[in-house]
């Protein structure tokens, strides 16, 4: 379960951007997690639950998670299509010369800060 890993880093960018700002306390923090991931969105929502007890700034901070949607694009006919449904052929022109636009990210999106 590498949830917990990621979880860990999120909190560290979180500090780091609370102390820049002087944050004394964070009410939640909204993430996007790309539908590719590799990160499940359960298992991170349970890590953070048990991770942000831990916390000063962050302690019992809501977590709200956001999914993006997973889009490929074909090199061959210029298509975007839905990744998870196709995987890496194009459903347009059968073309194996695709990249992914967008579902692999883990963004922190926005921080709430508790007055």
């Amino acid at each position: 379960m590498h949830e917990l890993g990621v979880v860990f880093h999120c909190i560290k960018e979180i500090n780091q951007i609370a102390l820049e700002n002087k944050v004394k306390k964070i009410a939640s923090v909204t993430i996007e997690l790309g539908e590719v991931s590799t990160v499940i969105p359960d298992l991170f929502e349970d890590c953070w639950n048990w991770a942000v007890k831990k916390e000063d700034i962050l302690h019992n901070a809501k977590i709200v998670i956001e999914k993006i949607k997973a889009i490929t694009h074909c090199e061959q006919c210029g298509e975007n299509y839905d990744t998870v449904i196709n995987g890496k052929t194009c459903p347009k022109c059968g073309s194996l010369n695709t990249y992914l636009l967008t579902g692999n990210e883990i963004i922190i999106k926005q921080i709430e800060v508790k007055e």
